[in-house]
């Protein structure tokens, strides 16, 4: 392969989107929001949707549960669906099966119809997410447009979740738990009718047959770990139920590997997962994403019951945590054009476990308030770097006709993620003989995994191979490749 040494583009000669860009980033990015806020919304409504469901305490696992499977489990599926079949097509019906399913939420009667309306969600979702991802990718060209196109959407996944946590405690108190159900058929209501007119219909040339064995496996596995980690938080590992599922998981994940070896049109191209850029991105992906939320999730719990700070104050150090976040996500292009994405990745993931480490002098004293606050968010600008510049490095260089694969990829490491994080990690909190002792142990052991994996990419993302991988994608400034 020729490599092309004219210098990559300043970040000041980033070029300003048209209106019709505009617009299209604005549906896609609003679609990714809000699934992204669907994570973490109703966790606040919980106890009161269950007392006005008649759900038990135990049972109330599955109002996230029901959404996480599906969500996480038909990723990669309906990511090679619409690369064969049309990724418009299959974007606006998973936008329409969303915004039905959130109105059936909203107006659920019965523990049956609220866990359906979030099943039917998460479907949704999986359609959604990696469709949208490769509409963007595939509409705005490699380079300094996508990396920006990549910037925002990146800093709006990561918002959502974060603004999820606050609002839904405010939607609850004001206007009952109903309401963050009845926001996101909103979002839909909004994003639908725009979307036909707006987004160009994408899909890969020619026709080939889907590879049903191979989205069998593959599907069946991750609903599997996706379950069986899930439950962990609420049954323990050593449960029979959880240990049941996730070696059924595993089983199935391994006959998919040997399926797509002898598969002449695999559902996802193994040679694509030899990629250095891709395997390596997608662990840099899946450990800042996972981390993060668990960081979110026990710094909820030790600011109201440690500290005694109200929903409000908590939902104050969130704010300016996400407002850090959108401008980390403003600035993650101009630093990517001007690092490279590798070194990007593996800064981020560095700058994201050292803050972690930071907040390992948290206390019971007021100050501890705003050592948090500062860490937290510092942390977050890290992690939006990191959410960047690794979906960049994954998709970078890959074909338009397996986008859709490629995204899917990225759009499965995050909602596995933010799906095993807590659950991994966030049960040490609250097993511990005290909270603050298990706040210190989650955010020792989170240093430890951020660090390390920052290490781990680094050295797997170095040497000729990877530069060439980075190159054919224009990744790297200093190593730009042929189109």
């Amino acid at each position: 392969m020729a490599i092309d040494t004219t210098p990559a583009p300043s970040p000041l000669d980033t070029p300003r989107l048209s209106t019709r860009d505009r617009l299209v980033l604005f549906v896609l990015c609003a679609a990714q929001f809000m699934v992204a806020l669907d994570f973490s919304v109703l966790n606040v409504a919980l106890p009161v949707l269950g007392a006005d469901l008649g759900m038990s305490q135990s049972a109330l696992q599955w109002a996230v549960t029901a959404f996480a499977l599906p969500s996480g489990g038909f990723l990669l599926l309906f990511g090679r669906v619409g690369d064969l079949y049309g990724r418009r097509r299959l974007f606006l019906a998973g936008l329409a099966l969303f915004g039905a399913a959130s109105l059936l939420a909203t107006f659920a009667w019965d523990p049956a119809s609220f866990l359906t309306g979030r099943a039917l969600q998460g479907i949704g979702a999986a359609a959604i997410v990696p469709t949208g991802m490769s509409l963007l990718t595939t509409t705005f060209a490699e380079g300094p447009a996508r990396d920006r196109a990549l910037g925002i959407s990146g800093t709006l996944l990561s918002l959502g979740f974060t603004v999820g946590m606050v609002a839904g405690g405010v939607l609850t108190d004001v206007l009952g738990w109903r309401s963050t159900m009845g926001v996101l058929a909103l979002f839909a209501l909004i994003v639908l009718p725009l979307a036909p007119g707006l987004l160009p219909e994408s899909r890969t040339p020619g026709h080939r047959r889907l590879d049903v064995p191979g989205a069998v496996t593959v599907t069946g596995g991750l609903l599997s770990v996706i379950y069986a980690l899930s439950t962990a938080a609420d049954r323990g590992f050593g449960h029979a139920d959880v240990i049941a599922t996730l070696a059924a998981g595993a089983a199935l994940l391994i006959a998919f590997v040997l399926v797509e070896s002898r598969t002449e049109a695999p559902l996802v191209s193994l040679p694509m997962l030899r990629r250095r850029t891709v395997a390596w991105g997608n662990v840099g992906g899946l450990v800042t994403f996972s981390m993060m939320s668990t960081v979110v999730f026990v710094l909820t719990l030790y600011f109201q019951e440690t500290l005694r700070l109200s929903a409000f104050e908590t939902g104050l150090v969130f704010g300016v945590q996400g407002v850090l976040s959108a401008v980390a996500g403003t600035l993650a292009a101009r630093v990517i054009g001007r690092f490279g994405a590798r070194r990007t990745l593996v800064g981020s993931l560095a700058g994201q476990g050292v803050l972690t480490a930071a907040m390992l002098g948290l206390g019971t004293h007021t100050w501890s308030v705003w050592l948090a606050t500062a860490a937290v968010s510092l942390a977050s600008m890290c992690h939006l770097g990191a959410i960047v510049s690794y979906g960049l490095t994954v998709t970078s260089g890959v074909p338009d006709a397996e986008q859709g694969l490629a995204t899917g990829l990225v759009t499965s490491t995050q909602q596995v993620g933010i799906t095993i994080g807590i659950p991994l990690l966030g049960v040490l909190a609250t097993t511990s003989s005290d909270l603050l002792t298990g706040l210190h142990t989650v955010l020792a052991v989170e240093t430890a995994i951020v660090l390390t994996a920052a290490v781990l990419v680094a050295l797997g993302l170095r040497g000729r191979k990877a530069a060439a991988e980075t190159a054919s994608g224009a990744v790297e400034p200093e190593a730009l490749g042929a189109r």
